[in-house]
């Protein structure tokens, strides 16, 4: 009976070793996120027949601990190891991707020629267009696809439609232009209110996080994705797309749906990014 119960016990073992090599536990508060198709049927992307694999998102904006412990140095206008780092563009994140890949022994995601000029990109007020492309199949920090932060945002297979990120009440998820300072602003957005009300981004995770376990993904800082943004009236590649909203905005941009478009060497204290790694 004994060596029954033992036999038992190191199977049970064997059986729950196997089970999590299925699903790897990348360091650093990454959430892992089931991929499929959209159930938020306010996404963008809904209705689409877009189906996503699985990947691994942060559960937090990068911090500019995070920042600072890869790069070297902390260009944000408002200092604090656990506020998102901002002021950063979106060449300077791609380049954040490669490096903390490499500091952690993986293999970069990105191809960074800097010598080289972009001809796809279209943006007249961009002077560095830096060709990148895509080490396919890699194990490295990238930043999110348009489609992933808006599936991840909106709460995987387990979203319950919400408007933003973790709920229908802006005030509970994110932080925006009226609640972002010393005090509750009302009435309209008005840019000397906001500047005497001392608004700035906020340390992460202080909001109600979604229904994933992730933070922050409607407000704080805008968020750097992979993607050039176009719509039905422009197809031409001059923009980056951005999303989430920020301290600085209108809570119409903390909508999981609002589409934001940034110069890719543009950068602004509300401007900030989260990585992204396969499974």
């Amino acid at each position: 009976m004994r060596k029954l119960l033992m036999f038992f016990l190191i199977a049970t073992m064997i059986m729950i070793s196997a089970c999590s090599q299925d699903k790897p536990e990348p360091k650093d508060n990454l959430v892992f996120v089931q991929g499929g198709t959209f159930k938020n049927n306010k996404s963008n992307f809904a209705g689409r027949n877009v189906t996503l694999s699985n990947f691994y998102i942060g559960k937090y904006e990068v911090t500019q601990r995070e920042w600072e412990d890869v790069m070297g140095n902390n260009p944000s206008g408002f200092k604090g190891d656990q506020l998102p780092v901002e002021m950063v563009s979106w060449y300077d994140v791609v380049e954040y991707c490669n490096q903390r890949s490499i500091q952690e022994g993986l293999k970069p995601h990105y191809n960074i020629d800097k010598d080289t000029q972009d001809l796809n990109n279209k943006n007249d007020n961009d002077n560095l267009k830096w060709t990148v492309t895509i080490n396919e199949g890699t194990n490295g920090y990238r930043l999110p696809t348009e489609a992933e932060w808006e599936y991840a945002a909106s709460g995987g297979q387990e979203s319950k439609n919400y408007t933003y990120s973790g709920g229908n009440n802006a005030d509970e998820v994110a932080w925006y232009w009226k609640n972002a300072g010393d005090k509750i602003l009302t009435g309209d957005w008005n840019w000397p209110a906001i500047e005497s009300n001392k608004n700035q981004t906020k340390s992460i995770g202080t909001q109600k996080p979604n229904e994933l376990g992730i933070y922050d993904m409607s407000g704080n800082v805008r968020e750097w994705c992979w993607d050039w943004y176009t719509d039905s009236e422009s197809q031409i590649p001059s923009f980056r797309v951005v999303k989430g909203g920020g301290w600085i905005g209108g809570v119409n941009n903390n909508e999981i749906a609002f589409r934001g478009k940034f110069d890719a060497n543009g950068f602004g204290p509300d401007q900030g990014f989260r990585v992204v790694r396969g499974e």
